[in-house]
C-alpha cells in the first residue's frame, strides 16, 4: 500500500472542498446578469462609453489609453453603420500614436490570397482605383467602400501593414455544402482545424440562423461556415504575429461584432494558440431611426455567462451615405472594351438620359470603359445632383448624353 505524505493528506480535503463549492455554485443561479454585473446607474446615451465590468462610464481617451496597451485590440463592427467605422478609425489612430512598436491592421474584409495587393497598398504603390480593382472589392466583400476609405487611406499614408484574415469564398461554399468528413485531403489541407465544440459559439450561431427544425442539415452547414470564418481569422492572426514580419507588433483587428462579442469567436481561438493580452471593443446601437428598422435582425440571443466587450460605445444606427445610381443592367462585351446595356430602370438617370437596352456604353466623362468595374467605380465617385457625360454606341453610331445622377435603391449602377 502506498503511503501519502503530510502535504498530500492536506491537499485531499482542499480538493474535496473545492469540488463541493464548484458543485454548489453550479446548482445556484448567478446573482444579477453575468453580461452586465454592474448595470449603469443612469440611462446610457449616444456618445457614452461603458465599461460593463465595473458599470462605469469612461471617456474615449481613457478607453483608448487602456486598449492601446494590449497586443491585440479587437473592434467589433456593425458593417453598415458609419458610427461603427468611425470608432474603428479612432482606435487605430490612437493605437498608432501611442504605441512604441509598429501597429498592423487585420481585416475580415480581405483574405490571405489578397495579401500581395494589400502589401502594395500599404507600401503606397497603388492608387485607390487600382487597389479596388486588384482586390476585386465589389465582388469579394461588396460592402460600401466609403465606410472603409478613411481607415485604409490612413493605413496607406502611415505604411501600416494590412493583413487579410478571412476564408476564401470557394472554401466557404465547400465547407458549408458538405460535412468535414466528406472533404477531400486537398480540401482539408486548405483549412485550419475547426472548433465545433464550443457551446456558446454554437448557441450564438443557432440563434442567428433561427431554430428551423426542418433545416438541421443547413444549420449544420451554417455552423461549419461560422467556425471556418472564426478559425481561419484566428489562424491568420496567430500566423502573422508569430512570423518574423509580425514579431513584437500590435494588431488592431476589425471584424463583425458576432466574430468578436463575448470573446468566444476569434479572441478565444487566438488565445488558445497564442496567449497574449487583448481588449474587446464594440458598439451598441441604442437609437434606431425609422429608416433603419428594416435592417434590424430579430434574433433571440441567449444570455451568455460573460461580458460582451471590455468597452461598449453607444451609438445611433446611422444611415449610410446615399449612393447615386445610373440605373442600368449590363454585361461585358466579349473581346472588346465597353459595356452592353441589357436593361434600363424606368425613371432612372439612364432612362431620363435616353439610354436604351442594347446600347454599348463606351466612356464616362471621357474615360474609357474597359469593363464593368470602370462603370461601378466611376459612378461611385459621384454625388447626388452631379451630371456625367456618357458616350455610347447604338446601331453602329456613337452619341453622347448627359445623365443627372440620383439614388436608386436596389439596382445596379
Amino acid at each position: 500500500m502506498k503511503l501519502l505524505t503530510r502535504k498530500q493528506l492536506t491537499f485531499i480535503p482542499l480538493c474535496i472542498s473545492f469540488l463541493t463549492l464548484t458543485a454548489c455554485s453550479m446548482s445556484r443561479p448567478p446573482i444579477g446578469n453575468p453580461e452586465a454585473p454592474y448595470p449603469p446607474v443612469a440611462p446610457l446615451a449616444v456618445g457614452d462609453i461603458f465599461h460593463p465590468a465595473t458599470g462605469t462610464l469612461v471617456s474615449q481617451e481613457t478607453m483608448l489609453s487602456i486598449a492601446s496597451d494590449s497586443r491585440i485590440i479587437y473592434v467589433g463592427e456593425t458593417h453598415d453603420n458609419p458610427a461603427s467605422h468611425r470608432l474603428q478609425f479612432d482606435v487605430l489612430k490612437a493605437t498608432v500614436e501611442r504605441s512604441p512598436v509598429q501597429v498592423t491592421l487585420g481585416m475580415e474584409m480581405f483574405t490571405p490570397a489578397q495579401q500581395p495587393v494589400l502589401d502594395r497598398w500599404s507600401a503606397g504603390e497603388l492608387d485607390e482605383k487600382t487597389f479596388l480593382r486588384e482586390v476585386d472589392w465589389f465582388s469579394v466583400w461588396k460592402g460600401d467602400f466609403d465606410l472603409y476609405r478613411d481607415l485604409l487611406h490612413f493605413a496607406r499614408e502611415h505604411h501600416i501593414p494590412v493583413i487579410g484574415l478571412n476564408a476564401d469564398k470557394n472554401m466557404v461554399r465547400t465547407v458549408g455544402g458538405k460535412p468535414l468528413e466528406e472533404l477531400t485531403a486537398e480540401e482539408r489541407a486548405t483549412i485550419p482545424e475547426l472548433d465545433l465544440t464550443d457551446p456558446y459559439h454554437a448557441a450564438m450561431v443557432k440563434a442567428i440562423y433561427g431554430d428551423h427544425v426542418k433545416s438541421e442539415g443547413r444549420l449544420a452547414g451554417f455552423q461549419r461556415v461560422q467556425a471556418l470564418w472564426d478559425d481561419t481569422m484566428a489562424a491568420s492572426i496567430v500566423t502573422y504575429l508569430q512570423s518574423p514580419q509580425g514579431e513584437g507588433k500590435k494588431m488592431v483587428v476589425l471584424a463583425g461584432g458576432n466574430h468578436v462579442r463575448h470573446g468566444f469567436g476569434i479572441p478565444r481561438r487566438v488565445f488558445r494558440q497564442f496567449p497574449t493580452s487583448y481588449t474587446l471593443i464594440g458598439s451598441r446601437e441604442i437609437e434606431i431611426p425609422e429608416s433603419r428598422q428594416a435592417q434590424l435582425m430579430h434574433v433571440n440571443m441567449p444570455n451568455f455567462p460573460m461580458l460582451p466587450y471590455d468597452f461598449i460605445a453607444l451609438t445611433r444606427y446611422e444611415d449610410e451615405p446615399k449612393k447615386v445610381k445610373l440605373g442600368v443592367q449590363f454585361e461585358a462585351i466579349e473581346g472588346a472594351d465597353g459595356i452592353k446595356v441589357t436593361g434600363v430602370v424606368p425613371g432612372s438617370a439612364a432612362d431620363l438620359a435616353g439610354l436604351k437596352e442594347g446600347d454599348s456604353l463606351l466612356q464616362i466623362d471621357g474615360e474609357l470603359l474597359h469593363d464593368s468595374f470602370d462603370l461601378i467605380y466611376g459612378i461611385g465617385q459621384k454625388s447626388e445632383g452631379e451630371t456625367i457625360t456618357l458616350t455610347y454606341e447604338r446601331e453602329g453610331e456613337q452619341s453622347t448624353t448627359e445623365a443627372l445622377l440620383k439614388p436608386l435603391t436596389g439596382h445596379k449602377p
